[in-house]
């Protein structure tokens, strides 16, 4: 299933950053996103959903990877 999606985010890795471990935002032939991070215990999702929690220069690295 990865391979059906473009990683937006990456080129700002952190120091113990590779290619799976760190917080990502990817976008999907659909068009929606997935997020790649740190699973966070805020409030308990739904069921069948989940939260993560990812620095906010990923997403700004997304959204300038996706022209927004």
């Amino acid at each position: 299933m990865r391979e059906e999606l473009t990683r937006l985010t990456g080129n700002v890795g952190g120091p113990n950053c590779d290619d799976d471990d760190c917080p990502n935002v990817y976008r999907t032939k659909g068009g929606s996103i997935v997020v790649q991070g740190d699973v966070s215990d805020a409030f308990t999702p739904p069921s069948g959903e989940g939260l993560v929690e990812i620095p906010e220069h990923i997403l700004r690295e997304a959204v300038r990877a996706l022209g927004w």
